[in-house]
């Protein structure tokens, strides 16, 4: 398999959002209230990837204040979270399992060059694989710092909350049964991540994502 269609630009988010509205009125709603959704893209590589772990389990504003502090530190590559104690990564407001998984990424020698080039499935797998990054870190990294047009991440709480609001159902959805839902949104499911995030943002007057 090869890698699929690439968000790049603006422009990609616009024509995928299009696709979407034209086949499901309550993205056309959605895309009335929000406008475009935002590109959310970011650089790929280790600072990214540390910034997602960073972002696991905690709010968007605690996840931006922790992230501030790593980023004065200069602990954003891996062999100055590699020069840092434990004690260092603590006081950033790391916790005691983020540390560790902070130092096993800058341990691990990982390939993101190759990243670039694997399947979607593929290179989910092969970030699940790192200590400390689930499925959820790996879905938000292809989406975000890859660009990948057609991948979503039915596990993320804001998504399954926008959904709920957007179409009206009585709960959030489980995260098997949402993945089921997203099917239909292929191959725009990446842009319908976007959409959702845009929509709890106006919904919620809070953002869901870094």
């Amino acid at each position: 398999m090869s890698v699929g269609r690439i968000i790049e630009t603006g422009a990609c988010v616009a024509e995928g959002a299009a696709w979407l509205a034209a086949r499901e009125p309550r993205f056309a709603q959605a895309l009335e209230l929000c406008g475009p959704p935002p590109l959310r893209r970011r650089a790929d590589g280790f600072e990214a990837l540390l910034s997602a772990i960073v972002s696991q389990q905690v709010s968007v504003a605690s996840a931006a204040g922790i992230w501030a502090r790593v980023q004065a530190a200069g602990a954003v590559t891996p062999e100055a979270v590699r020069g840092l104690d434990d004690d260092a990564l603590r006081a950033l407001g790391l916790s005691r399992p983020k540390v560790r998984y902070a130092r096993a990424l800058a341990e691990s020698g990982f390939d993101f060059e190759a990243l670039r080039t694997m399947p979607d499935e593929a290179a989910i797998a092969a970030l699940d694989a790192l200590p400390g990054i689930g499925r959820w870190t790996a879905e938000v990294y292809l989406l975000t710092s890859l660009g990948r047009a057609d991948v979503f991440a039915p596990g993320d709480l804001a998504l399954q909350e926008a959904a709920r609001l957007l179409f009206g159902l009585e709960a959030r959805p489980a995260e098997k049964d949402f993945a089921a839902m997203a099917r239909a949104w292929s191959p725009w499911r990446g842009v319908a991540a976007r959409l959702l995030w845009a929509y709890y943002r106006a919904m919620k007057n809070r953002e869901g994502m870094i």
